[in-house]
């Protein structure tokens, strides 16, 4: 009986068996994705500030997905070699030509890190979608030189008032930037005596519940209408706050002032410069004598800037002044690219 039974489910098993070798796999459907046929691959892109508004038409083939449906396309855009791990989207269309304003390729190439009129290898591609249940697909990679033009980018702003400047919640100055448009705000914050030290942050210009920041423990999180920050030194504060982990921290304080020749400290003794609340700036105003002065901070050279034309890297060289005088000095941090400065006699 057993091995009747055993004959009985090979017989049984024979179709299915066979059904199983005589089985063939769905054909594969091929698929094209859309790529830039306009401008071409190796083409030169110049950006200027005259044309910063101009509608830039990029035009680009058909993708195929193998089935009928509604096809659109997204131009993303890197910088060369970054292997789109962070691409910018520039424009979407259903049709083969998508437009995008020079001004916004200016701005995203200018967040990356591209430097003002200066061409840079820059990678596009087309990414093609369907309202179908299927993945995007990407077209080939077209490299462009484009030269962006030194313009005023518009960065995401914390607003940080506080009693070093009046708490004027609405003040436009006293605000750290976003650089990489990703939540993370960087600047300085200058909480020089006189006051009591004490400020918030501020998603909005105006107190919005829930929406400004304070540090209810003292312990780098921010707790929504928390109880205000409060530093015990005085000085200069480079805060970055992190505003999707809802944290924050500050540097040590650096108090700055100016040094050299030209000042009666000579380089031995800092004149220390004071706060403009309202510009976000620190200010001076002293005669100097013919020479040279510099900025410092906490006499400790490992802080100073020099340079020329307005614009101060660390370590920078000495700036000349040819003429005695009373003069305006300002040092200024609320550009997140560069530190500037202005000399002005009086």
């Amino acid at each position: 009986m057993k091995v009747l039974r055993q004959i009985g489910w090979g017989l049984a098993l024979m179709p299915v068996l066979l059904a199983c070798e005589s089985y063939e796999m769905p054909p594969i459907i091929p698929q094209t994705g859309a790529a830039l046929s306009s401008p071409s691959a190796g083409s030169t892109l110049v950006l200027t500030n005259e044309s910063a508004e101009e509608v830039i038409e990029f035009q680009v083939t058909s993708a195929d997905f193998g089935m009928q449906g509604t096809v659109s396309y997204t131009l993303e855009m890197d910088l060369a070699g970054a292997g789109f791990s962070d691409p910018v989207e520039l424009g979407t269309s259903t049709s083969n030509i998508i437009e995008v304003v020079a001004q916004d390729i200016n701005d995203e190439l200018i967040a990356k890190g591209a430097v003002a009129e200066t061409a840079t290898e820059t990678e596009f591609r087309v990414k093609s979608s369907i309202n179908q249940p299927l993945s995007p697909i990407y077209g080939d990679v077209v490299t462009l030189s484009v030269t962006p033009f030194a313009a005023f980018v518009d960065y995401p702003v914390l607003y940080v008032p506080g009693d070093y400047q009046g708490w004027n919640i609405a003040n436009e100055a006293t605000t750290l930037k976003s650089v990489n448009f990703d939540d993370v705000y960087q600047g300085y914050v200058h909480i020089l005596p006189g006051g009591s030290g004490e400020f918030k942050v501020s998603e909005t210009n105006e107190w919005v519940d829930g929406r400004n920041y304070g540090d209810n423990d003292a312990d780098g999180d921010l707790d929504p209408d928390g109880a205000n920050i409060k530093v015990e030194e005085f000085g200069t504060f480079y805060m970055e706050v992190d505003l999707d982990a809802k944290t924050y921290t500050l540097s040590d304080p650096l108090y700055w002032g100016v040094i050299g020749d030209a000042t009666e400290g000579g380089w031995d003794a800092e004149t220390k410069m004071q706060f403009d609340n309202e510009n976000n700036v620190l200010t001076l105003t002293t005669d100097l004598t013919t020479g040279n002065i510099k900025f410092r901070a906490n006499e400790n050279w490992d802080y100073n800037y020099g340079g020329a034309d307005g614009e101060l890297t660390t370590g920078g060289a000495d700036i000349p002044v040819a003429e005695a005088g009373n003069y305006t000095i300002t040092l200024n941090f609320n550009d997140p690219e560069i530190v500037t400065y202005t000399l002005t006699k009086n």
